[in-house]
């Protein structure tokens, strides 16, 4: 991850008398035109920014940040600095000293069962059953959502206009609700007079039969076509109800065709929802289709280390990474490991360490060791690029063999205990060298192939169930 070229910004020369204060707000916002957006909010915006004299002193909130700042962007910072201020400057890391009192919630992904603390307004009965906890400033980005999370703010600054539907799939506890919570809040905000409603797919089923049942379906349409901004999760649960089908069609026609936005989430592309009839996929699809994949590792240890700074009991990266190596599938299992590492030292009145959390996830880690197996993994990766087993354990180098074998190695060296050399004889006697190899090269190509990145998490999840 590198900083991004000079755009040629110029520094006008009214900067020359600006405050330290004012001079070091102007810096950090020099980054983030400079960045992508989720470099510049996982690692820039979390950072206190100081100007004193030539020297520019950057503090982090903890040490996990500051070393990916040491190791990553150290010296491309004291070359921007250099671009943005005219003359060379010391670059100063320091880490922020702990506070006695409660820090301020900072910008990690919120978990919904997270109880809304008693200061925040209530929500207006236009915004629906909108989470005032779920916005955009609450929403970890990274590579496997930035797709996503653009897409959403682009279409929650201009609904209707662009994006419409906007479809957002993904596997379960990965933030589609968190997402589109995100939008109708924002909605909300810039216009307290909008008519927005979130519902649930399986609510949205009910109110049809019971409008079938009490014969309001006069008034259960005029609802829905009043709206301009519908939020509808999980969609694939109208599916086999043709009903529901037949009048969520009319509905989402109606409110396209008057330019009212609707966001739609499911668990899976539009187009391999069984159950679902033809002519309501292809309208899922007439605007924007973006997934959210499962999170790396790196925004895996920030949200745990995020989440547990708010704690009474904050951990140590050395745990972060214990828990997020162990726990990938989403966000959702990632939050729920770290709430019961931390009440099991409270429970037994002890300091958080990685013996403590092997303890207190015992069972999640001794089903993992269970269920992911080499021969599972093999025929998992076999069955999905429809190859035979024996051609995926075979010489043959060819690339319809050799790359699905070289994703089934990085897999079992995730997912698995095995050495590199016990990895390699199960693949036909294959020393360790090639396993490394394979493993590298499959890292590599995640970070600049789309394909590859999304048929590993999808073989990733499905292999963790």
């Amino acid at each position: 991850m590198e900083l991004v070229e000079s755009c040629g910004l110029q520094v006008i020369e009214s900067c020359l008398f600006m405050s330290s204060q004012g001079l070091s707000v102007s810096y950090q916002k020099y980054f983030q035109e400079l960045l992508p957006p989720q470099q510049y909010n996982s690692w820039i915006k979390p950072l206190l920014f100081e100007i004193d004299g030539n020297k520019v002193i950057l503090t982090a909130p903890n040490s996990f940040t500051l070393r990916i700042i040491q190791e990553r962007f150290l010296t491309a910072l004291s070359k921007q600095a250099h671009d943005f201020f005219g003359f060379p400057a010391e670059i100063e890391l320091r880490l922020q000293k702990k506070r006695t009192s409660k820090p301020v919630v900072p910008n990690e992904l919120q978990s919904a069962s997270t109880p809304v603390p008693a200061t925040t307004p209530k929500i207006q009965k236009s915004s629906g059953k909108l989470n005032p906890l779920l916005t955009f400033d609450t929403f970890v980005t990274g590579k496997a959502n930035q797709l996503a999370h653009a897409a959403g703010l682009q279409v929650a600054e201009t609904p209707g206009a662009t994006y419409n539907p906007l479809f957002v799939y993904g596997g379960v506890g990965l933030g589609k609700t968190h997402l589109l919570q995100s939008i109708g809040n924002l909605v909300a905000k810039e216009n307290s007079d909008a008519k927005i409603c979130y519902i649930h797919a399986t609510n949205y089923v009910s109110g049809v039969v019971k409008a079938f049942q009490t014969k309001s379906f006069d008034e259960f349409k005029q609802y829905y076509n009043s709206l301009d901004l519908l939020l509808i999760d999980d969609i694939q649960f109208i599916a086999d109800k043709p009903g529901t089908q037949q009048e969520f069609f009319y509905t989402l026609n109606s409110l396209i065709d008057t330019n009212k936005q609707v966001v739609i989430s499911c668990d899976t592309f539009p187009k391999e929802i069984s159950g679902i009839e033809p002519r309501l996929t292809s309208r899922f699809t007439c605007g924007l289709t973006v997934a959210i994949e499962p999170p790396g590792l790196e925004m895996r240890v920030a949200i745990l280390l995020q989440k547990a700074a708010n704690s009474a009991t904050p951990i140590t990266e050395d745990v972060a990474f214990f828990i997020a190596k162990h726990v990938r599938s989403n966000i959702r299992e990632l939050e729920g490991a770290l709430n019961r590492i931390e009440a099991y030292a409270r429970f037994h009145k002890k300091a958080i360490s990685i013996d403590l959390a092997k303890e207190a996830l015992k069972d999640l880690l001794a089903a993992q060791n269970k269920q992911v197996s080499i021969e599972n993994i093999q025929k998992t990766v076999a069955d999905f690029y429809r190859i035979k087993l024996v051609e995926l354990l075979s010489k043959k180098r060819t690339r319809a063999i050799a790359r699905p074998r070289q994703i089934a190695m990085a897999l079992a060296r995730e997912l698995t205990q095995l050495s590199l050399p016990e990895i390699g004889n199960t693949f036909g006697g294959r020393d360790h060298t090639t396993v490394l190899h394979a493993c590298k090269t499959i890292d590599s190509l995640r970070n600049t192939d789309s394909t590859i990145e999304a048929e590993f998490n999808l073989l990733h999840q499905t292999l963790r169930g």
